[in-house]
């Protein structure tokens, strides 16, 4: 009966510990592979450096189709733009043109 004793006794001493260790260990996992842990986030800091990059590659677009606009707007049309835009639309070039179609 005296190991059995000695057996149960070390059983009740090192179960606090050890669901203690148990305890550290699941949340030390989910710290760094859950949905919210290092891994998640160190991946989400890289989608935000590539959307920025694409923000910034859409936004000088935007910028350079926007000065192409304000040129043809009423109050200050530019007449050169006019005709290269009715040209564009309408295929329409001089007999002595060559027409180069960059797109």
């Amino acid at each position: 009966m005296s190991a059995g004793y000695e057996i149960r006794k070390r059983l009740k001493v090192s179960t606090a510990p050890i669901l203690g260790l148990l305890a550290i260990c699941y949340f030390s996992y989910h710290l760094v592979q859950g949905d919210r842990g290092l891994f998640a986030y160190l991946k989400l800091q890289q989608d935000i450096q590539t959307a920025n990059a694409e923000l910034a590659l859409t936004s000088g677009e935007r910028e350079k189709l926007e000065r192409r606009v304000e040129l043809l707007r009423p109050e200050n049309l530019d007449l050169d733009m006019l005709e290269e835009r009715a040209r564009s639309v309408l295929g329409l070039a001089h007999p002595d043109e060559l027409v180069i179609y960059n797109k």
